[in-house]
């Protein structure tokens, strides 16, 4: 796929949205703190804009060190406001978190959160940051090819690990975990790197409950070790089908184990771009040389890479689980006095409202063809399953699977793992069969996107 890519008119550029220190940091059941004590690495958000002419609407993707929208609606009417903010459509537009667990979660504050009083003027900064950030790469964009190239990385595992009667969340030794890393690369006209992209399936949660600072996890030093390396290029992370997949050493409090993940994450991401063809070349074959042996000959030469740029949302119908009211729940949860099965009841309770009393969810699959490449993802957590179908489906093009874009709701596990006592199965709204219906819906997308004239 060396010859696979888009060119057209590309801008990026990157806004800071570290929170304050002292703001509502706490993630995990099992922590003790509420607010955070301190910052690790900065937290970053990064706009990416594409357009096929300068007059054309852009298609905009924004990388966000964020970990979920912990309210489906609050999250719903986030993306709503940036969609007018920017004057575009929703499928022009894809805000993806890369799902850190050391950032403060976007929602709504509860009256006994410590540091929960600084949430909403952080959730007003992350939104102004977002149209900075796109305003910026659009008043800086130039001509540029985005090219593909496919590479390999095993910090990822598998993380359904069966110890008794249950399969608990961690490293598995016995599943193999799909370590595809698709890497990107933005190549100004005269050569230069202008941005990398690595979309890559591995949940950050090295940094778990002991952990008070605020920190993007490895995606942190990721990024680091790659722009060193680019002349400073700003790299996004897009998280790919990470539903089952981990770090095999995580859930810790020292915060050097999540820069060894992302340096090893980086130098994976800076050897697959090492591996590419020259920007907008590809290697042909030109003769053969008799020597010693007959030699065949290939060198560069210039190829011209496609300006067509997609983008749509179809809506999937997923059964939803025979879940209590959201007023059962309501009172459930208040009248929980354990912190982990409060914590627990709460997240449910916010998803259970937003389902509403149907029993299916028109759940959003936004689709982007990117020249060669397509890109599917949705607000849920699917497993790994969904984005090896369809790489194996198209195998001629470079295929992008995001989770958690435009919102965030749970987990979308393969059918079988509903007969077992499972995390993502009994967390997840979303009934047995969900995944395989939203993998059919992908793979009839994706054909349409590259269909397209």
């Amino acid at each position: 796929m060396q010859n696979k890519g888009f060119a057209g008119i590309i801008g990026v550029a990157r806004e800071d949205i570290t929170p304050p220190i002292g703001i509502f940091c706490r993630n995990w059941g099992a922590a003790k703190h509420d607010a955070a004590t301190g910052i690790h690495r900065p937290l970053s958000l990064t706009a990416l804009t594409l357009r096929e002419s300068p007059e054309s609407l852009p298609l905009v993707l924004i990388d966000a060190d964020l970990g979920w929208f912990a309210n489906v609606e609050y999250g719903q009417r986030f993306i709503q406001r940036i969609c007018a903010g920017l004057s575009l459509p929703a499928e022009r537009v894809i805000f993806a978190l890369t799902h850190t667990h050391s950032a403060p979660p976007l929602v709504d504050s509860e009256p006994h959160w410590g540091g929960g009083e600084l949430l909403p003027l952080y959730a007003k900064r992350v939104f102004e940051a977002s149209l900075q950030a796109v305003s910026r790469a659009l008043a800086s964009a130039e001509p540029a090819f985005l090219q593909w190239h496919t590479g390999r990385c095993s910090l990822a595992s598998n993380r359904d690990l069966t110890h008794g009667d249950r399969i608990t969340v961690g490293y598995n030794p016995r599943s193999a975990a799909d370590n595809t890393l698709l890497a990107g690369r933005v190549s100004r006209a005269n050569g230069s790197c202008m941005a990398t992209l690595a979309n890559y399936a591995c949940h950050p949660t090295t940094l778990a409950w002991e952990n008070s600072l605020i920190s993007p996890d490895f995606i942190g030093a990721m990024r680091e070790t790659i722009e060193s390396h680019t002349g400073g290029a700003p790299a996004l992370f897009l998280q790919g089908a990470s539903g089952e997949l981990a770090p095999r050493h995580q859930y810790v409090g020292d915060t050097a184990v999540a820069d060894g993940h992302g340096r090893q994450l980086g130098y994976a991401v800076l050897a697959t771009l090492e591996d590419m063809d020259l920007p907008s070349h590809v290697l042909k074959f030109t003769q053969v040389v008799e020597s010693g042996a007959s030699l065949a000959v290939w060198k560069p030469e210039r190829h011209i890479l496609p300006s067509v740029l997609e983008a749509v949302i179809r809506r999937v119908e997923l059964p939803i689980k025979d879940w209590p009211s959201a007023a059962e729940l309501e009172c459930q949860y208040h009248a929980c006095g354990d912190r982990v099965m409060a914590e627990r009841l709460r997240r449910k309770l916010f998803i259970r409202k937003a389902l509403g009393d149907d029993g299916t969810f028109p759940l959003e699959l936004t689709g982007w063809r990117l020249g060669d490449a397509v890109l599917l993802g949705t607000m849920a957590e699917a497993y790994s399953n969904i984005q090896k179908h369809l790489r194996d489906q198209y195998p001629g093009n470079p295929v992008l699977w995001l989770n958690l874009i435009n919102g965030s709701i749970g987990y979308l596990p393969p059918a079988p793992l509903y007969r077992e006592n499972i995390y993502s199965a009994w967390q997840t709204p979303f009934d047995s069969g969900s995944l395989e219906l939203l993998t059919e819906a992908s793979g009839r997308l994706a054909e349409e996107l590259l269909q397209a004239s």
